[in-house]
């Protein structure tokens, strides 16, 4: 079987503003030309089982809000954290700011406001777009015991996860990035991400703009614990956006060797 070797697996986005105005930028970009390429945290396929229509998300490493090729003062102020999810014509940009509900002007002038989820067709703001994802050959480590041994002598790792409603199947895959080990119990447990939690009460059509960010945490193979990023409230009756509601799904999760 095959795994994602998520070191060789990337999204990529061009804007070119001599082709087409930017539509998801905050300031006039210094140059007209930027290929942008993101290393991927996660793959998530949705397929609604009544059809058998099948739908690929990725999400891409968070970066922060920048002006590229600059001298100086190349954060944007006010600054975000940038996460984007893609699909193959749609994208979600994911922006966290020092609090919920900032947004900034868009670039040009009277283009709208940027909120903290924009959504849109690639064919509107970008020149191209591409999503490139790298299967290796890989092995399911059967037992608590095989992935202790796994972790303790440093393998690649990767995660599957499947979740199941009366209309989707969803299938996450991602690396994991950080985990624990017991050798005298054989225990594991993941706490990794963040990875993609989709919503699987959305239409088909909407299953780009209903994506969460959380943390992976699970032990054996029949269920797992999302640590969901959401609206907090912290002192002052201010919101910030915080890895903060836990939720428990039923799954199937299996840890995949890289070879």
């Amino acid at each position: 079987m095959n795994g994602i070797d998520f070191s060789r697996s990337f999204l990529r986005f061009r804007i070119d503003s001599n082709r087409k105005p930017p539509g998801t930028v905050s300031h006039k970009p210094p140059y007209s030309l930027n290929n942008a390429r993101i290393q991927l945290e996660c793959c998530c396929d949705i397929v609604e089982k009544s059809t058998g229509t099948s739908q690929r998300f990725v999400l891409g490493a968070s970066c922060k809000t920048e002006r590229v090729g600059v001298d100086r003062d190349i954060w944007t102020t006010p600054n975000a954290d940038f996460a984007p999810i893609f699909a193959v014509d749609r994208f979600l940009n994911i922006k966290t700011y020092a609090c919920v509900g900032m947004d900034v002007p868009l670039f040009p002038e009277g283009s709208g406001q940027q909120t903290d989820r924009q959504t849109g067709l690639h064919a509107d703001v970008f020149d191209e777009t591409q999503i490139d994802i790298v299967d290796t050959p890989a092995e399911v480590l059967p037992t608590a015991e095989d992935i202790v041994q796994a972790i303790l002598n440093n393998e690649l790792l990767v995660a599957r996860t499947r979740l199941e409603t009366a209309r989707y199947v969803a299938t996450l895959e991602y690396p994991v990035k950080t985990i624990n080990a017991n050798e005298r119990d054989n225990i594991y447990q993941t706490d990794t991400g963040p990875i993609l939690l989709p919503d699987l009460e959305a239409q088909p059509s909407d299953l780009i703009s209903g994506f969460d960010l959380a943390y992976s945490a699970f032990n054996c193979a029949d269920w797992i614990e999302l640590l969901v990023r959401v609206p907090t409230e912290v002192d002052g009756g201010i919101n910030v956006y915080h890895y903060s509601k836990s939720v428990r799904w039923t799954s199937q999760n299996q840890i995949l060797r890289i070879l």
